[in-house]
């Protein structure tokens, strides 16, 4: 159970233990996404069974407060009751069918609906089973349209497992991508440009010797996938005035920001006029879904309308789109209100804890640093302090509060959340770094 007022709970942990042994004899690593491994942190995977509200509970009955939310998409918590019962309703007609649905229809109408009036470059809309695929597809689709070849891409930007962005920077400012994975041919990233970010100078740079090359541009205006490195507004400014004047098109993987920073995501919060946007995570209100959206003009390039080939058997699927639609309905202001309320008094409350660590905070996404000044790029984070969060994390779980198994992945709030669970996390957070204290005198 949780422990709201200091005592450390004693966890069990034998059932997920003896079902990471399972795991491993037949999933590689035993995990089907590798950071659940806990290599960052160190201890056995916990293996989750139930999710209520803002709490979860594991194969051995411990119960956590999630500040995790499945890695965003649970912007309502677990199982929301009309989600639920949306998704029961749906399931007594079909599961999938391979074509056309008007679940697909409602989901693109309510969500462009919704989108345009800050951000009224969202015209069309295509849905995927990922945010991987909606970046795939995207970056296709824009070379497509472009006739140009160049991707350019910021270390630090996380978008996807696509092969030609996992890369990183070589040892110039803007290089051709080194492969970051083994399995990525050299070739499949050449015509990737890696820049740092918040780099005015660099990013003129890059412009000024291959602007009539680049394709587009792809960023996350909000980073959220190594550190959360919130990005002064000029430098966003900047990159989609280069790429208006260069005419490349303006890709903002809004995969994690998307819904959570505002109905219309960091597009509307920046005021920027993407050609394309990628979305993912709370747009399948907890089911597999990812989407590409964007100028009419563009996707008029897109199969099988136009000669870019794209595809998916299970997309636009009638059980993903009940949820997505379910979910997105029940994002009124009321509840980004509450959740923007809720994370000020969360920074607030850690702010007066006088830790030595900072907190860099977003409407509902937040993440915990070490030293003075927070990070905008990847390079400027602490990797000392990542043996410091693996202690915390143990703690944590120890104390009832669930946070990502990783120092550089961000937190999330939902909207069952209260000050008593915000207080909860505040305790925790409040014993571990007095327990630092005292073990460092």
């Amino acid at each position: 159970m949780v422990v709201p007022h200091g005592d450390v709970i004693v966890m069990k942990e034998q059932t997920s233990v003896e079902l990471f042994e399972r795991a491993r004899r037949v999933i590689p690593g035993g995990v089907n996404s590798p950071v659940r491994a806990f290599r960052s942190v160190g201890g056995t995977p916990l293996f989750m069974t139930h999710g209520e509200g803002c709490r979860i509970r594991d194969a051995d009955a411990n119960e956590y407060i999630d500040f995790v939310n499945s890695w965003g998409p649970l912007i309502l918590g677990h199982r929301p009751p009309r989600v639920v019962a949306a998704l029961q309703a749906q399931i007594a007609h079909a599961l999938t069918f391979g074509t056309p649905c008007e679940q697909e229809v409602m989901l693109a109408e309510y969500a462009i609906e919704r989108i345009r009036p800050s951000v009224p470059s969202v015209e069309c809309m295509r849905f995927v089973s990922s945010g991987t695929e909606a970046v795939m597809s995207a970056l296709r689709l824009a070379r497509g349209h472009t006739g140009r070849s160049k991707i350019v891409k910021f270390e630090g930007c996380y978008h996807g497992h696509v092969d030609s962005l996992l890369v990183k920077a070589g040892s110039g400012l803007a290089t051709a991508g080194v492969p970051d994975s083994a399995g990525v041919p050299h070739s499949f990233t050449a015509d990737t440009i890696v820049l740092p970010l918040d780099d005015d100078a660099a990013l003129l740079d890059c412009f000024a010797r291959e602007g009539a090359q680049i394709a587009a541009v792809i960023v996350e205006p909000v980073p959220a996938n190594n550190g959360l490195l919130i990005q002064r507004p000029e430098f966003l400014e900047l990159l989609a005035r280069l790429c208006r004047e260069n005419s490349s098109l303006l890709i903002l993987d809004e995969v994690i920001s998307g819904f959570r920073v505002g109905f219309a995501g960091a597009s509307g919060h920046y005021r920027l006029q993407p050609d394309l946007v990628t979305y993912g995570k709370i747009i399948g209100g907890g089911l597999p879904v990812g989407a590409f959206a964007g100028r009419k003009i563009i996707f008029e390039s897109l199969a099988p309308d136009g000669p870019v080939y794209q595809a998916g058997t299970l997309s636009g699927n009638p059980m993903a789109m009940t949820a997505g639609l379910a979910q997105l309905q029940l994002l009124d202001p009321e509840v980004y209100r509450r959740l923007e309320e809720l994370g000020s008094y969360l920074q607030e409350q850690f702010d007066r804890l006088k830790t030595g660590w900072g907190m860099v905070r977003l409407h509902s996404i937040f993440w915990l640093f070490q030293g003075d000044h927070a990070p905008r790029r990847a390079d400027q984070i602490s990797r000392e302090s990542m043996a410091v969060y693996a202690r915390l994390h143990r703690h944590a779980l120890a104390s009832g509060i669930h946070l990502a198994p990783s120092g550089y992945e961000v937190g999330f709030l939902s909207a069952p959340m209260s000050t008593v669970e915000v207080d909860c996390l505040i305790e925790c957070l409040a014993r571990f770094f007095e327990k630092e204290r005292s073990s460092q005198r």
